[in-house]
């Protein structure tokens, strides 16, 4: 059977029906390309009829405003719809043919072409590195992955891989596209949950990290059922510090920091709640 293109309307929200914001350069551009033929014509047509100077201000104010939010504006966004999403199209066709998504986390020496045999490594599994970020750590380098690859590829084979471009402490889990989500923006987005609530800070946290809020502090105890999990501690000004576990997938110290970073958010609106002014 043959597959169908991916069409802006794939992007389409499964609740509400819209479709994500086009990027702002390419909304611009085809705004100014429905727009413009609407003002020459307007402006044309009223500097010939014989007005009052106000009356033609007025007039040409009033036409070319109605006309570009009721017809340019909508007119462009129809007719344009597959250019002006085409970026998150490519994206989504990207993920679409990916097969399989891995999670990765591995340490590498800090030498030049390390990375790069690493990358031919997973080429010769027929494997792909969708992003990835790097940070310092005691003998090397730790980058995190998201690794693509095609039906069929399964956690050892990315493990293999990774092992023979290489890469030690090598941890691979599989994921979802959601992996591949704006970092930056899910991080402000949440700095700003904490600030309007410091009382969210600990789901906030969770969401950033994925990780679990251990609520019940006996399951870190001796005998509980997470005795010996890794615990990630983020102090907090009003209570005894928050816990996280996420079994399976260490916490990093860039992870330690951004919680960090949270906490301090709550820390300080909590302050300027207690003393106004």
């Amino acid at each position: 059977m043959t597959k169908r293109p991916a069409s802006a309307s794939d992007l389409a929200c499964g609740s509400c029906g819209q479709l994500p914001r086009p990027g702002r350069t390419r909304l611009t551009a085809a705004n100014v390309a429905a727009m413009l033929p609407i003002e020459l014509l307007v402006h044309a047509a009223v500097l010939q009829a014989d007005l009052p100077y106000l009356s033609k201000v007025l007039l040409l104010t009033v036409t070319a405003t109605v006309l570009v939010i009721w017809v340019a504006e909508p007119s462009a966004r129809r007719l344009l719809h597959s250019w002006l999403h085409g970026p998150a199209l490519r994206q989504r066709s990207m993920l679409a043919g990916s097969g399989t998504l891995w999670r990765a986390r591995v340490v590498l020496a800090d030498t030049p072409g390390a990375l790069e045999d690493l990358a031919h490594a997973l080429a010769r599994s027929r494997a792909n590195i969708l992003s990835i970020t790097s940070q310092p750590v005691p003998g090397g380098v730790m980058d995190e992955l998201v690794v693509s690859g095609p039906p069929g590829l399964r956690e050892h084979d990315v493990a293999e891989a990774l092992a023979d471009g290489g890469a030690g402490s090598v941890l691979v889990w599989p994921t979802t596209a959601l992996a591949l989500a704006d970092g930056q923006t899910k991080a402000l987005a949440l700095g700003a949950r904490v600030a309007a609530n410091p009382q969210e800070l600990g789901w906030a946290v969770s969401e950033l990290l994925a990780a679990e809020l251990v609520v019940d502090p006996s399951r870190l105890a001796p005998g509980g059922p997470e005795y010996g999990t890794p615990v990630l501690k983020v102090p907090t000004a009003w209570d005894e510090a928050l816990r996280f576990i996420r079994p399976g997938e260490p916490f990093t110290p860039a992870e330690s920091a951004r919680a960090s970073r949270l906490a301090e958010i709550a820390e300080t609106v909590e302050l300027r709640t207690a003393r106004p002014g």
